[in-house]
């Protein structure tokens, strides 16, 4: 499957969010605020998932840094 903001029509990447999220949601938490206004960057066409992968990572390294 494609996941490039260039491969893809908005449709197709709000499609990949939720059934990302309908994963991630199996037994865990609902994502922050934070991390939902990202994953809007990506449906968007503003932000690749790489990038948005990188930033999550980092925000959630700070936090045990703290």
């Amino acid at each position: 499957m494609k996941y490039l903001i260039s491969e893809t029509t908005e449709e197709e990447r709000r499609l990949i969010v939720e059934k990302a999220l309908a994963i991630s949601l199996t037994g865990a938490e609902s994502p922050s605020e934070d991390v939902l206004d990202l994953v809007n960057d990506y449906i968007d066409g503003r932000k690749e998932l790489n990038e948005i992968q990188e930033l999550v990572i980092n925000k959630y390294k700070h936090k045990e840094d703290n």
